[in-house]
């Protein structure tokens, strides 16, 4: 039994020893490094256009609502949705009844105080002849004074009662105009040319004007002219200006693209959900009238474009390499200084890297929006190179200064070993070549 357990531990001895070797052996060949293997895009050149997208809503230019002045039931109506009208056109009729008998009724006020007026006027006249005859007798003290004093009192009131008959008059006669005014409101006339893109009512139906004028037709003045009022984000809104070219599209033609100028950025802000658009205002020429109001619109303004310039991608500059491979980075560039020389040489003559032991600090310092950073893959292993860089599409931006040169390969994500985690274009978690 002894001599049992003395040969198990032996052997679980022999395993270990074994395994401990075999692993040493692993480390030692591949010399105490974890190896990554890293993924590349090529660096082009090429043409840049920076962009600002927004949505909008397609409108005329000029687009008017006829409404009603007076209440009433639509008697009748001249024109439907797409008719065209000129200005002065008759496009709608209230029943003008009411108003006709408003007017036989005003016009009979009217005559009324015209009458009253020559009957005042007449009173007036013979109370001013009576005056004149008690003052004559009372010169020659014919007469008390009261009498004379009483017939100027009676001069004077009808001299007033012709002034106010007059008044009256005036005013049967502004009634009489104004329902006049009322009887003419019934015929719905159109104040412009265009043509009708909306109508509210139908024949018998009946309009109240009581509170506001009710919207009977709306009338775009001229469709083969139109505008896109889009709402742009205020990180944007700096970027555009007047006069600056923009293109869209809609869903009812998805593959053809619509041209169009900004003609004003509006001031006004409009905030949604503590979200902050400004409306930028588009000019198109719609004289194949394809596009319609209420058209949404996706545009694109294009504010900075560049030709031939090299291209980095957008993934190479949001790449950060872990602290294990900065490690290796700083361990592997602490060769000798000939070495170092060697490698250099063989770059182009502008493609000075940065010096190793920066790497590290320059790789955790917060970069400006123009100055980024970028690691090139010219060996096994990479090395940063500083950028100044210009303008962006989303996906690959203008190299401005630096020594990246079309052809280079930049990393945009790596991976150490056989692991299967990547890191992301910020970083992330990198695995190690296991030893057993």
């Amino acid at each position: 039994m002894l001599a049992r357990r003395k040969l198990f531990l032996w052997i679980m001895s022999t395993v270990v020893i074994a395994g401990l070797g075999f692993g040493i052996w692993r480390y030692c060949a591949g010399d105490g490094k974890p190896s990554f293997r890293y993924e590349t895009a090529k660096v082009e050149k090429g043409r840049i256009a920076a962009k600002v997208t927004a949505t909008g809503t397609l409108s005329a230019l000029v687009t008017v609502q006829v409404g009603s002045q007076v209440s009433g039931r639509i008697q009748q109506l001249f024109v439907d949705f797409n008719s065209p009208v000129k200005k002065g056109q008759l496009i709608a009729k209230i029943d003008p009844q009411l108003f006709e008998a408003a007017v036989e009724q005003a016009q009979a006020n009217s005559v009324a105080a015209q009458g009253n007026l020559s009957k005042a006027q007449a009173q007036a006249i013979d109370a001013e002849r009576q005056y004149r005859r008690a003052r004559a007798l009372g010169e020659r003290q014919l007469i008390a004074q009261a009498d004379v004093d009483t017939a100027q009192t009676n001069s004077d009131a009808a001299v007033a009662t012709v002034e106010a008959a007059k008044g009256n008059v005036a005013q049967a006669k502004a009634n009489l105009h104004q329902a006049q005014i009322n009887l003419a409101y019934t015929n719905i006339i159109s104040p412009t040319n265009g043509v009708v893109i909306s109508r509210s009512v139908d024949v018998g139906q009946t309009v109240a004007a009581s509170l506001q004028a009710p919207t009977l037709f709306m009338i775009a003045e001229d469709l083969a002219k139109m505008q896109v009022d889009t709402s742009v984000a205020e990180a944007d809104v700096g970027k555009l200006k007047a006069q600056m070219a923009a293109t869209f599209t809609v869903d009812a033609y998805p593959s053809e693209r619509f041209t169009g100028t900004v003609r004003q950025i509006r001031n006004a802000p409009q905030t949604v959900q503590n979200v902050v658009t400004y409306d930028a205002v588009i000019d198109v020429d719609n004289a194949e009238l394809k596009l319609k109001p209420g058209m949404t619109a996706n545009v694109t303004f294009i504010y900075a474009e560049r030709e031939d310039v090299v291209r980095v991608p957008n993934a190479a500059l949001r790449f950060r390499p872990p602290p294990q491979l900065l490690a290796r980075v700083q361990r592997d560039h602490g060769a000798t200084v000939g070495e170092r020389r060697r490698r250099d040489a063989a770059l182009p003559p502008n493609g000075s890297t940065t010096p190793p032991a920066d790497t590290a600090r320059q790789s955790r310092e917060p970069e400006s929006p123009d100055h980024r950073t970028v690691w090139i893959l010219r060996g096994e292993l990479p090395e940063m190179i500083p950028l100044k860089i210009g303008i962006s599409d989303g996906s690959v931006s203008e190299v401005v200064e630096g020594s990246l040169q079309a052809g280079d390969r930049v990393v945009i994500d790596a991976s150490s070993g056989t692991d299967t985690n990547r890191s992301g274009p910020g970083g992330g978690s990198f695995g190690f070549r296991r030893l057993f």
